[in-house]
């Protein structure tokens, strides 16, 4: 036996320490085997289980290896509280080369150095060469798979990497405690990567730029105006009654279609579809309604032909988005690249709907009396102009810019988040329990149903837990930091990633389970920085409290109206486009239920 468990510290016999280093305490003194092994270089085949192809640089003895086997039935392997990822829970063989050569891309160098803080170039990384790894993602297809690319790399080199893909370099990370530490150095103008194609975009149709797209003072003074308006609770409490409204004429529209066109007998009738044209017709409706303070009638028989455009221009300026993020946009556009030109006339009609809301808006107001709204709510965009404190353009950039967010981001959640209830059926039915109780106490109020059925919070926040609909939170440090005993320095790109922070289970409890009630209150022991779908601190999403509200509103009414069920319980197949979502949609069966 050369390791042994104590106090849940890993512990080394004298030999073996005296091998790893002079002042290692001896078995008697338990310590961490992450200090243990840190002057070490640790070989790529402890975490791929293949042979290093480097030869030894040793060429008078060979490298003193030690070949261990690990076994242990918990998480907590580290004394230092870092708990490594899944590597760490099941059967692990360690190579150790103690006086062998490290692998040059793919390895975690362990080098001794002075000061105990390792070096950041010393950060392991999945290829220096930042274009012939985008070259690589190309001719594999990685691109749509980026979430499991990432978790088959924190797999392989542990909890922080370096990645370099054409002209973008990040640090990527997926622990609590490294989140927290980001979190605390993201400073009072806390900045993300920018998604230049969009930036491009607006400044060759020179168009002002919204919150998403600024940094700095002029973003801070923007974001406190706009909280006011979608943030904070009074805002929240002047929309939801819209978005109960909207959750309302769905689940009637949807209930009038099964119960014509389905089968089964009368009041039990059954249909089988794909919801996710609905969910988007829904998403679209309900966002305009809060926003520019009107319906669009998404819910009629023939729905209009220039909603059907706007989906559309939606879903194709997110799917041209992701390969530009690695090229040069200008580059790009000097060549009339097809892939350009296809992302800039998706943002053209995106630009060309909120027009035309925009002046109805303004013409709204214009027409009320005295120019005011009487108490009225006329949408965000009504409350934005009634104020004054934005300029008509920036209102549009931001007002834009909600609508290009609020479409896909709502409608591809509901659809995991319907297939994960209709599969788990005794989730289904805990969480109808609860709402059906709370919307009979709640006499009609949407805010006091929500607040009695946390499980519907629950609910979303588990749906994004498994499926993020953004697979990253990225900031810039504004100082010096240290992750994973790594130096990283101030403006280096920090990029959070969620999916494999969600399926961890070092991080949560058996996580392949689909279950709401891990975040109640009393179960929500695991500490905070696990729930990032909406990103952290004053930069997190914006358009969050309308997103939240009218996921959990449409699920309250779907569970009121109908059962879901699935044919097959089988794992949904994901891609990546920007956000996150099935790779064909679930088929969901509709059976209703007496009012």
């Amino acid at each position: 036996e050369q390791l042994r468990a104590v106090g849940g510290r890993v512990c080394l016999p004298r030999d073996l320490a005296k091998m790893v280093g002079p002042e290692a305490p001896a078995k008697d003194d338990s310590f961490g085997l992450l200090r243990a092994f840190q002057s070490l270089s640790l070989s790529a085949g402890i975490f791929t289980g293949k042979q290093s192809q480097t030869p030894a640089s040793r060429t008078d003895t060979e490298p003193c290896r030690v070949i261990v086997s690990l076994i242990t039935d918990s998480g907590s392997m580290l004394s230092s509280g870092v708990r490594p990822p899944v590597f760490s829970t099941a059967v692990r063989s360690l190579c150790v080369g103690a006086c062998g050569r490290e692998d040059a891309a793919m390895e975690r160098p362990l080098q001794r150095r002075t000061g105990g803080v390792r070096d950041f170039q010393e950060i392991p990384h999945t290829g220096s060469n930042g274009w012939i790894n985008l070259l690589r993602f190309w001719k594999d297809g990685r691109f749509s798979l980026l979430h499991k690319h990432m978790e088959s790399t924190f797999r392989r080199l542990g909890p922080i990497y370096r990645e370099y893909l054409g002209s973008q370099s990040s640090v990527n990370i997926m622990l609590p405690m490294d989140i927290g530490e980001v979190f605390r150095s993201e400073g009072l103008h806390p900045r993300r990567m920018t998604l230049q194609p969009w930036a491009t975009h607006r400044e060759t149709r020179r168009h002002s730029k919204g919150i998403f797209l600024k940094n700095g003072t002029e973003w801070r003074a923007d974001r406190l105006l706009l909280n006011r308006e979608v943030m904070v609770t009074s805002a929240v409490r002047r929309f939801l009654p819209l978005l109960d409204d909207v959750a309302q004429d769905f689940c009637r529209s949807l209930r009038h279609r099964v119960e014509t066109e389905g089968v089964g007998e009368t009041g039990q009738r059954s249909m089988t579809l794909d919801p996710s044209p609905d969910l988007f017709r829904f998403a679209l409706e309900a966002s305009c309604h809060v926003l520019y303070g009107e319906r669009i009638g998404l819910f009629s028989s023939s729905p209009s032909e220039e909603a059907e455009r706007f989906i559309w221009a939606i879903e194709r300026m997110l799917a041209t988005t992701l390969p530009l993020l690695y090229l040069p946009p200008r580059l790009l556009l000097a060549l009339r690249a097809p892939l350009w030109t296809q992302h800039a006339t998706a943002w053209d009609h995106i630009f060309s709907h909120a027009e035309a809301r925009i002046q109805r808006g303004y013409q709204r107001l214009q027409t009320a009396v005295g120019g005011a709204s009487d108490g009225r709510f006329l949408g965000v965009l009504g409350q934005l102009m009634e104020a004054g404190r934005l300029s008509s353009e920036l209102i549009k950039a931001n007002i834009t810019e909600l609508m290009a967010g609020g479409v896909d981001t709502t409608a591809v959640p509901l659809q995991f988040a319907l297939f994960e209830m209709a599969r788990n059926p005794g989730v289904q039915e805990r969480v109808r329990a609860q709402v059906l109780s709370s919307w009979q106490q709640a006499s009609g109020s949407p805010q006091k149903a929500l607040q009695g059925a946390p499980l519907l919070k629950g609910t979303i926040k588990e749906t994004l837990r498994l499926y993020p609909v953004g697979i990253t939170v990225q900031r810039y440090p504004v100082r010096d930091i240290v992750l994973q005993n790594y130096h990283v320095p101030a403006g280096t790109l920090v990029q959070v990633c969620l999916y494999p922070l969600g399926r961890s289970p070092e991080v949560f409890e058996r996580p392949e389970r689909f279950e709401p009630s891990r975040w109640s209150l009393d179960a929500a022991s695991g500490g905070g920085f696990r729930s990032l779908a909406f990103g952290f601190g004053s930069r997190q999403c914006v358009g969050r409290r309308i997103a939240e509200n009218e996921m959990q509103l449409l699920l309250m009414h779907i569970l009121r109206n109908f059962k879901l069920t699935v044919s097959s319980t089988e794992e949904l197949n994901t891609k990546y486009t920007l956000i996150l979502q099935p790779e064909s949609p679930p088929r969901i069966t509709f059976t209703t239920r007496s009012l």
